[in-house]
C-alpha cells in the first residue's frame, strides 16, 4: 500500500487524480477501523493532514465554510452558536479523543447511513464543495449521498468544503442507539426551524439506504405553524400538530432491520424524537432565541 503526503491542497488534487483509486484520510476515525478489520484495503491511503486550510472554517457570503478537515470538536467549541443543530450532532460523537480526530468531511466521505453529521447538514440546507484538478462544484447535502456508503464524487474529486447557512432559528438533534455514549445511531433526526422565512428543515439518519429530509413534514409543520398564527404569537405548540409531524416524518422512513434495531422500532423512534426535538425547539422560539 502506497502512502501519499502532499503538502498544499494542490499537491492533494494532483495526486488524487495521478491516484483515483487512492483513500483520502484524515481523522482516520472510520478509515482506520475498515483496515484493522480488514474491510478495505485500498492501493494507497491519501494523508489530507498536512493541508491548513483544510482545518479552519470562515464566513462566506452569508454562509459558514467549513473546511473538510474542522474537527467535531471546534465545531462544538467555536461554532455552537452559529450551527447549533451540528454542534448538538458532533457531541454525540464517540469520545473526547474522537471528536478531537473525527472531522466533518470524513464523516461525508464516508457515506454512511448512520454518520451523525448528515441530519443537521440537511436540515440546514448545506452543500458540499468538492474540487479536482478539473474545477470546483457544489452538490446539494440531500444529493451527496448516492447509496449506503457510497457518494457523488467522481474518482478524481476530494471533498474542499462544507458550506452551511447559519442558523436563522431554533435547530435541535436527537439520535437514539444501544447505550448513551460511544454508540453508531440506531436512528437519529434533526429539525430546523426559520421563523423569518416561515420554512422548516429536516434530516433523517440511519433510516433509510442514505440520509433523507423528511419533505411531507417540513410542508405540513410550516403551513399548520401559518395557518394557526404560531409564528406571529409563538403560543404554545398544539399537540396534534407536533403528532402529526412525528407520523410525517415516520412515514418518510425507510428503514431495515439489522443488529441494531428492527425496522419497526426505527419508524417509532422516529415519531417520538420528531415530535420531542420540535418541541424543544419550539420552546426555543417561544422564549426568544
Amino acid at each position: 500500500m502506497e502512502f501519499l503526503q502532499p503538502g498544499s491542497w494542490a499537491e492533494a488534487l494532483a495526486a488524487k487524480a495521478a491516484y483515483p483509486e487512492a483513500l483520502p484520510i484524515a481523522g482516520g476515525t472510520d478509515v482506520m477501523v475498515e483496515l484493522n478489520f480488514d474491510a478495505r484495503r485500498p492501493p494507497a491511503l491519501l494523508d489530507l493532514t498536512r493541508i491548513p486550510e483544510l482545518a479552519a472554517w470562515h464566513a462566506d457570503n452569508g454562509r459558514i465554510r467549513l473546511g473538510a478537515g474542522v474537527s467535531y470538536t471546534t465545531v462544538i467549541t467555536e461554532l455552537a452558536g452559529s450551527l447549533p443543530g451540528l454542534a448538538l450532532a458532533a457531541r454525540t460523537v464517540g469520545s473526547p479523543q474522537i471528536r478531537n480526530r473525527g472531522t466533518v468531511g470524513g464523516n461525508l466521505g464516508s457515506a454512511s447511513p448512520a454518520g451523525d453529521c448528515h441530519p443537521p447538514l440537511l436540515a440546514a440546507g448545506a452543500e458540499i464543495e468538492v474540487a479536482s484538478v478539473r474545477g470546483t462544484r457544489t452538490i446539494a447535502a440531500a444529493e451527496f449521498c448516492t447509496g449506503v456508503k457510497q457518494n457523488a464524487l467522481a474518482p478524481d474529486e476530494l471533498i474542499a468544503a462544507v458550506l452551511v447557512p447559519p442558523a436563522a432559528g431554533p435547530q435541535q438533534f436527537s439520535k437514539i442507539g444501544t447505550r448513551n455514549a460511544m454508540v453508531i445511531a440506531v436512528a437519529s433526526f434533526c429539525v430546523a426551524l426559520d421563523p423569518a422565512r416561515r420554512s422548516v428543515g429536516t434530516g433523517i439518519g440511519s433510516a433509510a439506504p442514505t440520509p433523507r429530509r423528511a419533505a411531507d413534514a417540513e410542508r405540513f409543520l410550516a403551513g399548520a405553524l401559518a395557518e394557526a398564527g404560531l409564528w406571529e404569537s409563538r403560543a404554545d405548540l398544539p399537540a396534534r400538530i407536533a403528532g402529526e409531524f412525528g407520523e410525517r416524518v415516520k412515514a418518510a422512513a425507510a428503514p431495515i432491520d439489522d443488529v441494531r434495531g428492527t425496522a419497526a422500532y426505527r419508524r417509532h423512534a422516529l415519531a417520538v424524537m420528531a415530535r420531542r426535538t420540535l418541541t424543544w425547539a419550539w420552546h426555543e422560539y417561544q422564549a426568544g432565541s
